[in-house]
């Protein structure tokens, strides 16, 4: 089996993921594919992509839910349609601190790396034993049906690290290209970071925290929006927060359970 760090990484280089301003185009999944094709580690597959029974590996997917919660208090019949939204809920590995993956690993093919966290899999080792498929909660890893090994979100470690390329593009394929700037990257060790004080201001949560992953990436919870019975000028109740025990990423938590 796989050990983790010892120590901590010095950095922890993440995503911080805005549910309130992603909108679902999936241009970070097309741009993480066509990226992942060509770079590290190796292509992605894509079997009959334009008939049927079409089958691959992706990286980076987005889901599509609508989200309901109550009104905190009587109002017109009306408003319960005002108290849903759409939310689109952008999902990849979350690079956790204790990645369950890693250690149940027989090979040594998943493993941390001990300068920034990032986990990733050395696929020359990989036997394809679905263990850490199984350990990940979250869903985050694709068995590759052409290669027969695993795949997973690198965080574009090719590119985040490539001198030779401008400085501000030496971030995530899915970062890049997300037009609404719904998708931040950085390192969440340094508290003075982008990321961090992103996480502090808007309260930034992990994905399912009562399973002890201690996941890297954080979600930004859709904000309050403004009731329309009243002509927008009353408040109107926030989405809870997991840790509240009720909302939409508490009921993300308790799908990714099942």
């Amino acid at each position: 089996m796989t050990s983790l760090p010892k120590t901590p990484p010095p950095k922890r280089l993440g995503l911080v993921i805005d549910l309130d301003t992603c909108v679902g185009c999936h241009a970070c999944v097309v741009n993480c594919k066509e990226w992942n094709t060509g770079g590290y580690p190796a292509p992605l597959s894509d079997l009959t992509p334009y008939g049927a029974g079409q089958t691959g590996a992706w990286l980076n997917r987005v889901h599509s839910f609508e989200a309901h919660y109550p009104d905190t208090e009587d109002t017109a019949a009306e408003s319960n349609a005002d108290n849903s939204r759409t939310v689109h809920f952008p999902k990849s590995c979350l690079h956790c601190e204790d990645a369950h993956c890693v250690t149940v690993c027989p090979t040594g093919a998943s493993y941390k790396r001990v300068e920034d966290g990032i986990v990733l899999v050395q696929e020359d080792l990989c036997i394809g034993c679905g263990l850490c498929a199984w350990a990940c909660p979250y869903g985050a890893r694709e068995m590759d049906p052409v290669g027969g090994v695993m795949k997973k979100c690198t965080l574009c470690i090719d590119r985040i690290y490539n001198e030779e390329i401008e400085e501000a593009q030496r971030q995530p394929a899915c970062v890049n290209t997300c037009p609404a700037k719904a998708r931040h990257f950085g390192d969440l060790a340094d508290p003075a970071s982008e990321v961090s004080q992103l996480v502090a201001k808007r309260g930034g949560v992990d994905l399912m925290p009562e399973m002890g992953y201690r996941p890297t990436n954080k979600y930004l919870p859709p904000r309050p929006r403004r009731n329309s019975y009243d002509g927008g000028t009353g408040p109107k109740a926030p989405l809870p927060t997991a840790e509240a025990g009720g909302g939409f990423l508490a009921w993300v938590d308790r799908l990714l359970s099942d």
